[in-house]
């Protein structure tokens, strides 16, 4: 008997499961359909767990967003393609529910089993199931239809693809505003499918109507289906049907439209091609760059580059430069920010003489912005212009402006700083760099914020594999032997940390006979933290220096740092001896 019960015992834990009252248990249940599904069984699970499934009734979300979930990947447990449709019921019902984000699983899911199920399958199952949905009394599920038509198109029989097409035309003039941002959503998947004749009439009439539609929530997302549309269609199809809506868009009365206009326009000049971007296109470009919103100002402001690229410099110059002027004072710090975080790729595309006259000023103006993004922003991106103009103009103009940074009071810029130097190193050569900003970098050792002193030390390190270990002796270590004894102990254990880095990169020699007298000197500070430090530096020298000096000097260290009374410096210490034993016996 017990053999016989056995089988049943894993639908029975999930029933029991799925009726507790306890949300963690059911959810815990749900997650483990695919364990009980191969218990059961291809067949069973066919018969007895998929039905149980579409009759469970479960009110939270949370259930039903695994629910959704776990079938979207259940093909091969229900015994393979052939029997996928037996997935369709369950989903079909988590279409329908208020929660949008089980609504939108469960089409993924359907999508998934969709996209594996077979042609005939398709049209005896899906496309049934599609038209269900798109007929549904509660907008729920007419919601859900629009993402799984793109799906079920492509295998429909001609007679079928008309009413389709149909039904999605009436999606996109639905009474509720929902299924409608729907229907323009999934309008680029959708016209993917459809043949170029019907893309031209039935489609292009759809597309237009969501432009016109009152609510700006359906308007901004038709934004969206204008890139998608203008990929399908040939260029100048898309000057005839597009272009105008796109042109019409930038000067809509909601922001929000313009906002989205602002974020695809370049996407659409790719689109339309280089002639009309010219005419057409760049007008509603610097439009948008001087909107009113700061929002719509950002969007444009982030684009102020790739749009620059399509254009000759000339055009460029001519009309999108004088805009930037504008927006580098702009009085919202977020559209200085957007705009710094592209501007110097301005640069190749302006070439030099325009670089210099005209943006180099506006460089500077950011450079020295109040707001520290703006500051944080031009300084990341400093190479490009390196690139066009070189480096003694890049020095005369742009260093004090980058010494000045450097002991900026937010640290988030210090920090941009500091990773920028040893690219700015390579770039300046090493005579320019120690006399402008060798002393900088040994002073952000002594910063008062952690990130900073960390950085500085992988700096040093960086530094030094750019110099070699000649101009590291002469100097890093001098100023390095000097701080050890600084009085404070978070410096000297950044010290600590910057020698554990420098070790490998100046070799053996260097590491025995400078370096490790200081570690060693080290064991003996009176604070408990850098004595553990100790040993964990000593610890990573291990490799790098010879076996003998290992004998003679790191190992007696850590033997004393092992019997030192803090619980931590003898863990670490004994940690240390662990390793080198490893060593010696490999």
């Amino acid at each position: 008997m017990a053999a016989i019960d056995e089988p049943l015992y894993p639908i029975a834990v999930l029933i029991d499961e799925l009726k507790n009252e306890d949300l963690q248990r059911r959810l815990n249940s749900i997650r483990k359909l695919s364990t009980i599904a191969r218990a059961l069984g291809e067949e069973r699970t066919r018969k007895e767990l998929i039905p149980f499934l579409s009759e469970n009734n479960d009110d939270d979300d949370e259930v039903l967003l695994a629910m959704a979930e776990e079938l979207g990947v259940f093909v091969p447990y229900v015994g393979g393609v052939e029997h996928a449709n037996v997935l369709l019921p369950p989903l079909e019902a988590l279409c329908t529910v208020e929660e949008t984000c089980v609504r939108d699983k469960a089409v993924e899911s359907l999508c998934r089993i969709g996209a594996q199920m077979r042609e005939k399958d398709l049209v005896e199952y899906f496309l049934p199931l599609v038209k269900r949905l798109a007929a549904g009394e509660w907008f729920t599920a007419r919601v859900s239809s629009c993402g799984l038509f793109h799906i079920a198109y492509p295998s429909a029989p001609e007679t079928l693809k008309t009413e389709l097409r149909t039904m999605y035309g009436q999606l996109c003039q639905d009474d509720m505003p929902m299924v409608r941002r729907s229907a323009a959503t999934n309008l680029g998947k959708f016209a993917a499918t459809v043949e170029a004749a019907n893309l031209k009439t039935n489609i292009m009439t759809i597309f237009e109507d969501l432009t016109q539609d009152e609510q700006d929530s359906v308007r901004l997302l038709a934004v969206e289906g204008c890139a998608a549309l203008g990929k399908l269609l040939e260029p100048q199809d898309c000057v005839t049907h597009i272009l105008p809506v796109i042109v019409n868009f930038s000067q809509d009365k909601s922001w929000r439209v313009r906002y989205m206009v602002a974020n695809q326009l370049y996407e659409l000049c790719e689109a339309v091609g280089p002639e009309p971007t010219r005419s057409d296109l760049v007008p509603a470009y610097v439009r948008l760059l001087r909107d009113n919103e700061a929002e719509v100002r950002i969007a444009a402001a982030g684009k102020v580059t790739k749009f620059s690229r399509i254009l000759s410099p000339e055009l460029a110059i001519q009309h999108i430069l004088p805009c930037v002027k504008e927006l580098s004072t702009d009085s919202s710090q977020h559209v200085r920010s957007a705009l710094a975080s592209v501007i110097m790729g301005m640069a190749p595309v302006l070439g030099k003489d325009a670089t210099i006259e005209q943006l180099l000023p506006i460089f500077l103006s950011l450079l020295k912005d109040e707001f520290p993004d703006v500051r944080l922003n031009i300084i990341s991106k400093l190479d490009q212009v390196n690139q066009v103009i070189g480096i003694d103009l890049l020095s005369q103009s742009l260093l004090p402006a980058i010494v000045e940074l450097a002991e900026d009071r937010h640290w988030r810029v210090r920090l941009a700083i500091i990773e920028y130097i040893p690219l700015l190193a390579s770039q300046l050569g090493v005579g320019f760099f120690d006399d402008k900003l060798g002393a900088l970098c040994m002073q952000w050792l002594k910063d008062k914020v952690y990130s900073i002193r960390d950085a500085a030390a992988n700096n040093v390190k960086r530094l030094a594999e750019e110099f070699g270990p000649e101009w590291a002796m002469e100097h890093i270590i001098p100023q390095v032997l000097d701080m050890i004894n600084d009085p404070h102990y978070l410096y000297r254990m950044t010290i600590l940390h910057a020698i554990s880095l420098l070790a490998p990169v100046l070799g053996t020699e260097i590491t025995s006979s400078k370096l490790l007298p200081l570690v060693i000197n080290a064991s003996k500070d009176r604070v408990p933290n850098i004595k553990f430090n100790v040993a964990k530096v000593l610890q990573s020298l291990i490799p790098t220096v010879d076996q003998s000096v290992v004998e003679k000097t790191i190992r007696p260290c850590l033997v004393g740092l092992s019997e030192d009374p803090d619980v931590d410096v003898r863990f670490f210490a004994s940690q240390a001896l662990q390793s080198s034993n490893q060593l010696n016996s490999s």
